[in-house]
């Protein structure tokens, strides 16, 4: 096991779960976040992929770019809902929804590679969505006004771009990971520019501009260089584990320092969600280490 690279790795989680607590402290719109993010990303990951030569090395190839712009597009929409149901909603909440993300997956491999879905995998797409359910309350799905003011559409929303960024992504097998960021991004900012209100810059405090850089220069820089760094080192199994610090410390840093105090039936929707997610990415871990003793 590589021991900085698993480091690596959990700093990067748990950065990550402190998104959202930066986001609802910038006093800025999503959009504008996003451009931000976009923009400090670009040059910091694509610094690092020109200094280091990584870009000399690259196989670029006409699928694999088009896959990664329609991945830009998705991944954006997907910051943009997220930061906007941060802003509706509880962190604890909007990211336990974010992270149903791998079950989207799971559907749309049954829809469109035909890969077919076990009674299991049913199952915890039933547990997730009826954690669902519980985590928002019943009284919010009395009507769409209700449900779209809740926050929980963009989280969804956020959910299944995230899912469509990854599923897109699934086939591009040349690119660097620096590489993908850095067109990504740079589809984001080309994407946001035109809608970019440059007056919600003005009149903000030292406190809004440290959050909204540390968002970008943290949380899109310096993270996503220790989690790409990171990535390729570690076993499978392991990054699954790991991407699981990034709700933990979302949830405990809205408990401690935003006072989210979730119900019983919220609590029993974050369990819920959280066991029917851990099944579908321990279950093909399991069936590959038997496979693998045969």
């Amino acid at each position: 096991m590589n021991i900085v690279a698993m480091f690596k790795m959990t700093i990067a989680m748990a950065l990550f779960g402190s998104i959202g607590f930066f986001t609802v402290n910038t006093g800025i719109p999503a959009e504008e976040l996003v451009f931000v993010r976009c923009i400090c990303a670009t040059f910091f990951l694509g610094g690092i992929w020109f200094f280091t030569g990584g870009h000399k090395t690259e196989q670029w190839s006409r699928q694999e770019i088009i896959q990664t712009l329609i991945c830009g597009v998705f991944l954006v929409l997907n910051w943009v809902f997220l930061f906007k149901a941060f802003q509706e909603m509880s962190i604890s909440v909007a990211i336990t929804i974010y992270n149903l993300a791998p079950i989207f997956v799971l559907i749309l491999g049954s829809l469109f590679l035909k890969e077919k879905m076990t009674v299991q995998a049913i199952l915890a797409v039933i547990v997730c969505f009826l954690g669902s359910i519980f985590i928002i309350g019943l009284d919010q799905f009395t009507s769409f006004e209700a449900l779209f003011t809740s926050g929980f559409v963009w989280a969804m929303l956020s959910a299944i771009c995230y899912a469509l960024t990854m599923f897109v992504g699934k086939g591009i097998t040349h690119l660097s990971a620096y590489a993908m960021t850095f067109v990504q991004t740079a589809v984001g900012i080309v994407i946001l520019l035109p809608f970019m209100d440059y007056g919600v810059f003005e009149g903000l405090t030292t406190s809004n501009w440290m959050y909204i850089l540390g968002t970008g220069l943290i949380h899109t820089g310096f993270v996503y260089y220790l989690f790409f760094d990171s990535l390729r080192k570690l076993p499978t199994i392991v990054v699954s584990a790991l991407v699981f610090v990034d709700p933990v410390v979302a949830i405990l840093l809205d408990i401690a320092i935003l006072d989210f105090r979730p119900t019983l039936i919220q609590t029993a929707g974050i369990v819920l969600i959280f066991a029917g997610i851990i099944y579908t990415l321990v279950k093909p871990s399991k069936q590959i280490a038997e496979l693998s003793e045969v």
